[in-house]
């Protein structure tokens, strides 16, 4: 699975470039943010000033460009290489953003969050349930995980995905129910199940747990 993932984070490097080379920075942002705004819209969730927010997995243009007014860590281990190699992404035009070029199953929180964000992430990682963990471990007693998932809508395309690297950006590949499991039986309880697009190989999803132990 390493080799995998390695393969799939030197993917992931290539398709931003190729995704953002022809757009224009301001006009991406912009909508970006946009979206971000829907999205947490969409999740029932209104953010307090001041709350401790996690942006695990963060991408060059994550959550964290709209979370301006909370405390924000912002974790990915391609930062550097985001920052070296896209236009789009300044760590300086972030700057009351904590970024830290780590892998998630690495990271560790000086103190939980009230919220920890997963989104486009889980099934980039290279040892999964390390990751789950380390989410875990991270949301507060009582807070709230949001994790964003492209769940399998076909067993026969799970299980060959799985043998062969049909889906190079992703190293794992499960169902909308496995991924639920994964989080209930951590101790999560999925207050929210938000379908928000279709497509034949995966569905997009939101999943909204909070942590009750």
């Amino acid at each position: 699975m390493k080799l995998r993932w390695k393969i799939a984070q030197a993917a992931e490097i290539r398709w931003w470039q190729g995704y953002l080379n022809k757009k224009d920075k301001t006009e991406y942002l912009t909508w970006k943010k946009e979206y971000w705004n829907t999205f947490l819209q969409d999740c029932g969730l209104s953010l307090s000033e001041g709350v401790t927010c996690l942006d695990a997995g963060c991408g060059p243009a994550g959550i964290f460009t709209v979370l301006d007014q909370q405390q924000v860590d912002a974790v990915d281990p391609l930062l550097d290489s985001y920052a070296q190699k896209l236009a789009h992404f300044k760590t300086t035009d972030y700057p009351k953003v904590n970024f830290i070029a780590q892998a998630l199953e690495e990271f560790k929180p000086k103190a939980p969050y009230d919220y920890v964000f997963c989104l486009n992430a889980i099934n980039h990682v290279s040892d999964l349930d390390a990751c789950w963990e380390q989410l875990f471990a991270a949301t507060k007693v009582g807070g709230c995980l949001v994790v964003s998932i492209d769940a399998h809508n076909h067993g026969f395309f799970k299980q060959l995905f799985r043998a062969i690297p049909g889906d190079i950006l992703h190293p794992h590949q499960y169902d909308l129910q496995e991924y639920k499991d994964m989080l209930t039986q951590r101790g999560g309880k999925i207050t929210h199940t938000i379908h928000k697009d279709k497509a034949f190989f995966f569905d997009y999803y939101v999943l909204v747990v909070q942590k009750n132990a």
